[in-house]
C-alpha cells in the first residue's frame, strides 16, 4: 500500500492540533508516516542536539544510528545543506552510513520551526531500491511544514 497523503495529512493535523512539544510531535509524525506506506521500513527523526550534530529522536522500525555528524551520510547532507535528499540506491551515495544493512534507498527531509531554525531531519529508509519519488518528498515536506512550522 502506498501512502494516501491527503488522508495522512488530515490524520497528522488532527492528532497534533494544539501540541507544541517537539518530541511529542516527532513521535506522532514518525508513527503515522511509518504505518501509512509499505515502502517505509524505518521512519524517524534525527534531532540537532549540538553544533553540526544529529542524535536519534523518535522513530519506528529497527535500531538506528545514535549520532550522525552533519559531515556524514544522507541525514548529515540534508542537515548541512537544508535540502531534501532522495537517494535511489544508498550504496551509490558517497559516505552513506549503514545504520541498518536492510536499507536500500532513503528519503531525508530537513525539519525547521516557524523561525527557520533547523530542528533536525526526518529520515525514511526503504528496503527497496528506488522506493521514493519527488511526489513523496513534496507531500511529506508539506506535512512537516504544517506540523513544525507552528512551533
Amino acid at each position: 500500500m502506498k501512502a494516501d497523503y491527503e488522508a495522512l495529512s488530515k490524520s497528522v493535523s488532527a492528532l497534533t492540533a494544539g501540541e507544541d512539544d517537539i518530541v511529542s510531535l516527532m513521535a506522532t509524525v514518525a508513527c503515522e508516516v511509518h504505518h501509512s506506506d509499505d515502502r517505509f521500513d524505518w521512519t524517524g527523526f534525527y534531532r540537532v542536539t549540538a553544533p553540526e550534530t544529529l542524535k536519534i529522536g523518535p522513530y519506528q522500525g529497527g535500531h538506528g544510528c545514535l549520532v550522525i555528524p552533519f559531515s556524514r551520510g544522507v541525514c548529515g547532507a540534508a542537515a548541512r545543506t537544508r535540502e531534501i535528499q532522495i537517494v535511489p540506491d544508498v550504496e551509490a551515495f558517497e559516505g552513506h552510513i549503514a545504520c541498518s544493512s536492510s536499507t536500500r534507498s532513503e528519503l531525508v527531509l530537513p525539519v525547521e520551526d516557524a523561525s527557520g531554525t533547523l530542528l533536525g531531519v526526518f529520515d525514511i529508509d526503504s528496503d527497496q531500491v528506488d522506493a521514493f519519488e519527488p511526489s513523496d518528498a513534496e507531500a511529506l515536506s508539506t506535512i512537516l511544514s504544517e506540523v513544525f512550522g507552528r512551533v
